[in-house]
């Protein structure tokens, strides 16, 4: 009850685009999403069914949850690529200053004797 408490007061500071747009598009065709519709109308028989009906109200913070933690897996990817990236960058980066330094002690005369 409180986590659908929190849900509807952070319903107001959800960005338009989240009100408008479902997290995911269903992947089912029409008749499929008439079917599964029809069968959470029914009023289930096994005490398993019952108790899972309770909770389809935190389908949608299952749906937020889940989408969280695939941005956060998202981002640490692109993190560890940018951390490589940087470490290579670095490494050319040294390579150049190496270089240069080895230029600047090599004579300018090409005949010095």
């Amino acid at each position: 009850q409180r986590i659908l408490r929190l849900a509807e007061m952070c319903r107001r500071l959800e960005k338009e685009e989240e009100k408008v747009l479902p997290f995911y598009p269903s992947s089912l065709a029409e008749w499929e999403q008439q079917k599964v519709q029809r069968v959470l109308e029914e009023i289930p028989n096994e005490p398993l069914a019952q108790a899972i009906r309770d909770y389809v109200g935190l389908e949608r913070f299952w749906q937020r949850f889940n989408k969280a933690k695939l941005e956060e897996k998202a981002l640490e990817r692109a993190r560890e690529a940018l951390a490589i990236r940087n470490q290579d960058l670095r490494r050319l980066l040294q390579q150049y200053l190496a270089g240069a330094a080895t230029n600047q002690k090599v004579p300018k005369d090409p005949h010095p004797i």
